[in-house]
């Protein structure tokens, strides 16, 4: 009886691309008491294995918390193996509004002991006795009164790139921190305010309006389904979005366009930018935001001596990495120091901070090889496994037949060749510039997270 994955997330992609088929990418949560977690997460797996279902899915005694993808012509079969459990019969799921086949690659059904870390510990508290449900005109109603104060439930990096105006955005890494913050802040407006609240989806707004009932607020309301169903009801009814900028999602997207504001600023550069990355050095993984120039110019990194480890082989890139926990006590997401356009003490410090500098330099010492010169220039979109053509999107200079070119990526590691026939937005030409699709043959498989260089 199979009850974990087999594939690696490769393998999946490769399945996923093969198969040809739409994915839905979709969340809901539902609290409820579970009483034996494993077994209803073993049932879970045991149903959505078959249907292909991919995601990461928390359950608990409390309920269940659910981010997923699945083929579009299963999603009723979906939906007919949640209903067969009473507390999920007619449960909303939120659609996303920007698709990806490949958001998740992988079926990971955890048993937590709660599914949102909220830290509260006070037996007194009851999760059920909940805020006020809004949809979005009466949630845009609302904002419209005086009274009212709207909070954002989310973490700082969520907000940054897009949030209801006038909107207090707390400067957390976590759920759990913005409780006490938002109670202390507001402690003055318990019978005065009506307080709004709204996250991505929901879930985080359920626990937080039981929570601030429980201390002493009178008025709470939440905006039902979060950000993502808004969206949804504002396209339907035609609707102002009064939510400006990106929704951030935790798949590999790492945001969904809302509206075509720009809120936000690269943190490197300053310039206008609301577009997540990690680092492309392994050892640090930083999420920040970084604009097409800056991307180009650092290679993806956050800093330059993870400019510097990047170049490094590959098996010195791994013993780097190795004993590093790529956590938000070590890498802060957004607000490294080494950002230069965020003023924040928040950084790499202490023993990890030493070791990895200390590591850098050793390998850096180690290493003789020569620098191989090359310009970051895109990054892969897609790969047609039968006819073996890569795909990749321009975002840096140009590329055509008889370039020399190094695709890399974690799986794919360093691949050079020379490009033969090209495709430019999937038509033959002789040569692609920014803002294109550019399609050649490749001798192996491309993955999302390569990155194409033009070899200088």
């Amino acid at each position: 009886m199979q009850l974990y994955n087999t594939l690696s997330a490769e393998e999946r992609a490769r399945l996923i691309d093969d198969a040809g088929k739409q994915r839905l990418t979709l969340s809901f949560y539902a609290y409820a008491r579970i009483e034996n977690p494993t077994q209803f997460r073993n049932e879970l797996f045991l149903a959505w294995n078959p249907l292909e279902v991919l995601g990461r899915i928390y359950v608990a005694h409390e309920g269940i918390n659910a981010q997923l993808s699945l083929p579009a012509d299963h999603f009723y079969a979906f939906k007919d193996t949640i209903e067969a459990y009473d507390f999920m019969k007619g449960i909303r799921l939120n659609v996303a509004v920007e698709h990806d086949d490949h958001s998740f690659l992988k079926l990971t059904i955890k048993v937590r002991d709660k599914i949102v870390a909220d830290g509260l510990e006070d037996d007194s508290f009851d999760p059920t006795n909940i805020g006020v449900h809004l949809k979005a005109k009466e949630f845009n109603d609302l904002l419209e009164d005086p009274n009212t104060i709207v909070v954002d439930m989310r973490n700082h990096y969520e907000s940054e790139i897009g949030h209801f105006t006038g909107a207090i955005k707390p400067d957390v890494d976590t759920f759990r921190e913005s409780l006490p913050i938002i109670e202390e802040q507001l402690a003055e407006h318990k019978q005065d305010k009506k307080l709004l609240m709204y996250c991505t989806g929901g879930i985080r707004c359920e626990k937080a309006s039981a929570y601030f009932k429980h201390k002493g607020f009178e008025n709470v309301y939440q905006l039902e389904g979060g950000i993502i169903e808004y969206t949804r009801q504002v396209k339907a009814e035609g609707l102002q979005s009064k939510f400006i900028g990106k929704n951030f999602v935790f798949d590999h997207r790492l945001g969904e366009r809302i509206t075509d504001d720009i809120v936000s600023n690269c943190h490197q550069c300053g310039k206008p930018c609301d577009n997540h990355t990690n680092c492309a050095n392994e050892a640090c993984h930083l999420l920040f935001i970084q604009c097409d120039e800056c991307a180009a110019n650092m290679e993806g990194c956050c800093s330059t001596e993870c400019v510097d480890v990047i170049h490094l082989p590959e098996e010195e890139q791994k013993a780097l990495r190795r004993g590093i926990k790529n956590g938000n006590m070590i890498f802060k997401k957004g607000k490294s120091e080494v950002l230069k356009y965020k003023d924040s003490a928040s950084g790499i410090t202490g023993t990890a901070a030493t070791t990895l500098e200390k590591r850098t330099k050793d390998l850096r010492a180690k290493s003789q090889e020569p620098r191989l010169k090359k310009t970051l220039i895109g990054k892969g979109i897609h790969y047609f496994p039968k006819a073996e053509i890569g795909q990749f999107y321009l975002e840096n200079g140009q590329i055509q037949s008889g370039d020399k070119i190094l695709i890399s990526g974690p799986t794919t590691g360093e691949q050079q060749l020379t490009v033969g026939e090209i495709f430019v937005n999937d038509a033959p030409a002789d040569l692609a510039i920014v803002g294109n699709t550019v399609s050649f043959k490749v001798p192996f498989r491309i993955r999302l997270s390569d990155k194409l260089y033009l070899i200088d």
